[in-house]
């Protein structure tokens, strides 16, 4: 793989929570989705994926993001498998995935939120779990069945493991990797993946043939360490400054990146961090994400070009 191949193959995206909040509209609730595409375009950022703030339709989307110049990364999709028919949730989820579709994005943010307590003021120690082998089968193959069916249409379905979600912790993704078919992408989230008790590096190393999509979160280790004595919620890590974007906190990225070049990863670096814009200034933080990603990419060339 030549270098040019691998930086141009790598974009970097970001979400519009460093602006404003779905879970918690407190946080940046009062900020149009006009001032993060402004901002994120004037920062350098080729794509972002979608909020509440964005239209609920794909020519709408569009019209949003062309006069920017921007790209449609993907966007979350509110799955309840774990509670739903293959069927029920097939035809939730058609009118996302055209949505993408039509607006040139390949894959989507599967998140399960059956039962999931990430929104809510309740300790993440209480999260659902599948607690029976058969569980975790039945639940393993529908969601195989209903990553077909968004891949025949172009668009891959990358899972997202979520604090607070049946799938959270790296034994959890290590099941469900095992038990999917090879349709089931990865999404790897490497804040959700060290809050949730994993080393990024290793998670990345043990699924990256699977990893389809990447947010790039960084954490405030201390803090992540006060989280779980004190058995806070989600909300509580957000409000708390859990979550920070890359080079803010003490995640190793650059060697998640090599990583990522070593099996010439084609697709997104997303910068996400879940905090409160009125502690964490929204432009700046997106920023510096986005400064640190460059310049990681860039001594990345160097090393290459050395070698």
């Amino acid at each position: 793989m030549s270098v040019s191949h691998a930086q141009n193959a790598i974009r970097i995206g970001i979400n519009p929570i460093s602006w404003s909040n779905d879970d918690l509209p407190a946080l940046g609730g009062e900020t149009p989705l006009s001032t993060a595409l402004s901002e994120g375009q004037a920062i350098g950022y080729e794509g972002f994926e979608l909020n509440g703030k964005f239209p609920r339709d794909a020519k709408g989307v569009g019209d949003v993001l062309r006069p920017y110049g921007l790209a449609l990364v993907s966007g979350w999709y509110s799955a309840q498998l774990a509670r739903r028919s293959l069927s029920e949730e097939i035809e939730a989820i058609s009118s996302h995935v055209q949505l993408l579709k039509e607006n040139g994005a390949t894959v989507l943010v599967y998140g399960e939120v059956a039962d999931s307590i990430q929104g809510r003021r309740i300790p993440l120690v209480e999260r659902p779990r599948l607690h029976t082998d058969a569980q975790w089968v039945e639940y393993a193959g529908k969601l195989t069945e209903l990553a077909r069916y968004t891949l025949s249409q172009g668009v891959r379905l990358a899972y997202h493991h979520h604090m607070g979600a049946y799938i959270e912790s790296p034994a959890d993704i290590d099941r469900l990797m095992a038990l999917t078919g090879p349709e089931v992408g990865l999404l790897f989230d490497s804040g959700h993946c060290q809050m949730g008790g994993g080393e990024p590096l290793a998670v990345l190393r043990k699924h990256i043939q699977r990893v389809c999509h990447v947010h790039f979160k960084d954490v405030r280790q201390p803090v992540v360490q006060l989280a779980r004595n004190n058995l806070w919620s989600f909300p509580d890590c957000i409000v708390n400054g859990t979550f920070t974007v890359p080079g803010d906190g003490d995640i190793d990225f650059a060697a998640l990146l090599d990583e990522l070049l070593k099996v010439d990863y084609h697709g997104w670096l997303v910068v996400e961090a879940e905090q409160d814009p009125a502690v964490a200034p929204s432009f700046a933080y997106a920023k510096k994400g986005f400064d640190t990603l460059s310049a990681l990419l860039a001594q990345a060339q160097q090393r290459r070009n050395a070698a």
